[in-house]
């Protein structure tokens, strides 16, 4: 995988970052891999814009040592406000789950440029005075799992729920909820700006630090605990969440993980100073 990637390190160095847009519109909050081929890797990413005519889905060629190939995906039919993240549906070719921060998802396939709703769902118990940032779907030990959180914001701690999901059906077995804080950011933090799972069932996540428009902006990742299956899938947090790297400058609300692989893919929404896309170590194979 790419030569030009982020190291995760205490401190890595904010090199490896490639650009994907200018401007407020061109950040990405969610970001699935879609396939790869060698260094290269295609992903799908999601865009949190609320306004008619602005995009809500990227798709996003990476590739070590090259500008990234950026090419809009069209939303068939109304499109949804404030898309905050995205994860592929095991063992569904083109198959996704995005979801509003309102707790509202959208099981959606994508044909070329543009996707279609097949289902709109909500997330079980999504409350009005919650803010979801992090969404993930993995097939753990034979289950397929989801994972979700609530940001939380500077006291208020993140929420993180995980449950079984029924592709079939897009309905979820009983969640099982802990909360969840970071020690950095320490300021204007977000606890959790998404989520990701592993086929083992790891879980990590990434914290932010959002200011306002022109930041300035810092991140975070962590090892945030893990989840079991075996009848229900249980929740287990880690009490001192480990820190896997930070990095300054940016507001890091995307994570993808290649399969197997400890390499992954980092999405940023830097809002008036656009988005960015780096590769790092911080995936749990």
């Amino acid at each position: 995988m790419p030569s030009a990637k982020v190291p995760s390190s205490e401190i890595p160095a904010a090199d490896g970052w490639q650009p994907i847009g200018d401007g407020i519109t061109s950040g990405i909050s969610g970001i699935a891999i879609a396939a790869r081929d060698g260094d290269t890797v295609d992903t799908l990413a999601v865009r949190d814009n609320k306004e008619p005519g602005q995009n809500r889905l990227v798709a996003v060629r990476y590739a070590p040592d090259a500008k990234p190939r950026v090419r809009p995906v069209a939303w068939a039919g109304e499109p949804p406000v404030d898309l905050e993240a995205i994860d592929a549906v095991p063992g569904r070719d083109d198959e996704y789950v995005a979801l509003a921060s309102s707790g509202k998802a959208y099981r959606i396939h994508r044909d070329g440029d543009t996707v279609h709703v097949a289902q709109e769902f909500s997330l079980p118990g999504a409350s009005p005075d919650a803010n979801y940032e992090g969404f993930a779907l993995k097939a753990v030990h034979g289950t397929i799992a989801a994972v979700w959180a609530d940001r939380g914001q500077d006291d208020r701690p993140a929420k993180l729920s995980a449950a079984e999901w029924n592709p079939r059906t897009n309905t979820f077995g009983e969640p099982d909820s802990a909360e969840f804080t970071v020690p950095y950011p320490a300021d204007d933090v977000r606890h959790i700006s998404d989520v990701k799972l592993s086929a083992t069932g790891a879980l990590t996540v990434s914290s932010a630090s959002d200011p306002g428009d022109d930041g300035p902006y810092d991140s975070a990742l962590y090892h945030a605990g893990r989840i079991s299956v075996g009848g229900e899938v249980r929740l287990h947090v880690a009490d001192g969440p480990r820190r896997l790297g930070t990095f300054p400058r940016h507001k890091i609300e995307a994570l993808a993980c290649l399969p197997g692989s400890r390499e992954g893919i980092l999405g940023t929404d830097d809002e008036n100073d656009g988005g960015s896309i780096a590769a790092a170590e911080f995936c749990h194979p």
